[in-house]
C-alpha cells in the first residue's frame, strides 16, 4: 500500500513561468504514484463520493464529471453513483479543439458505446445529439493543488474559462494524495475549487468568492 506524499514542492520554488515544468514535474510524481498502488487497492479507491461531499450535491443538481486521462484520479464511480441517485450527469464536450468547453448529457455511465472520439486525441465525449446543461456541481481533474483549495491544471484553460462564466457552479477536485503542493504561482484568472478529495480525506469546503 501506497500511502499519503508529503507536499512536492515549497513557495520558494514556485513561479509563474515555472508552470510547465511544475506540471510535468507533478505529472511524472502521480503517474508514478499510481502505478505503484496495487490494482486491487487502486479499484477500491474513488468508489462512491464521501458523505460529506455527498451532502455538497444539492437533491435536483445536474452533475459534470470527466472522463480520466492517464493517472488522473477517476470519476467514473462518481457519475454512476450520482445517476442511480437520480441526478443529470454531464460530461465536458467540444465541437472542436478551438471551441470553448460546454457540458453535454452522458444518458449512461455504464455504456460506453454511447460516446464518441472527440477532438482530443484519446479524449471521449457525448454525441452532438446529446442535451447540453450548464452542471451544478462540477468534479474537475488537476495536476496539482494546495491545501487552500487553489488548482493547478493540465494548462489549457478550459475549466477556468468555464468557472469564470459560470461563477454559480460548485468545483470540487478529484486527486490522488500526492498531487498536494505546498503553494502555487496562481494568476488572476485561475479559480479556486470549493473542496479536493483524496483516497485520505477531504481538503474545504472553502467559501467560493461572488
Amino acid at each position: 500500500m501506497v500511502g499519503p506524499s508529503p507536499p512536492f514542492f515549497e513557495p520558494s520554488e514556485l513561479s509563474v513561468d515555472g508552470k510547465a515544468a511544475l506540471r510535468r514535474d507533478l505529472r511524472a510524481k502521480r503517474n508514478a504514484h499510481v502505478l505503484a498502488l496495487d490494482p486491487r487497492f487502486r479499484a477500491l479507491m474513488f468508489k462512491q463520493p464521501p458523505s460529506p461531499v455527498a451532502a455538497l450535491v444539492p437533491a435536483d443538481a445536474t452533475v459534470g464529471v470527466y472522463l480520466a486521462g492517464p493517472g488522473e484520479a477517476p470519476a467514473t464511480a462518481y457519475a454512476r453513483h450520482f445517476h442511480e441517485a437520480g441526478h443529470k450527469v454531464v460530461l465536458p464536450w467540444f465541437a472542436n479543439r478551438a471551441a470553448p468547453m460546454t457540458f453535454r448529457e452522458w444518458r449512461s455511465p455504464w455504456v460506453d458505446d454511447m460516446l464518441v472520439p472527440g477532438p482530443w486525441q484519446g479524449i471521449a465525449q457525448p454525441d452532438a445529439d446529446a442535451s447540453e446543461f450548464v452542471p451544478d456541481v462540477v468534479f474537475v481533474p488537476l495536476v496539482g493543488f494546495t491545501a487552500e483549495g487553489d488548482r493547478l491544471g493540465q494548462g489549457g484553460g478550459h475549466y477556468d474559462r468555464w468557472l469564470a462564466a459560470n461563477p454559480g457552479a460548485v468545483p470540487i477536485g478529484l486527486a490522488w494524495d500526492c498531487q498536494l503542493v505546498s503553494d502555487l504561482p496562481c494568476e488572476t484568472h485561475d479559480r479556486p475549487l470549493h473542496a479536493v478529495v483524496t483516497p485520505t480525506r477531504i481538503y474545504g469546503p472553502w467559501e467560493l468568492a461572488a
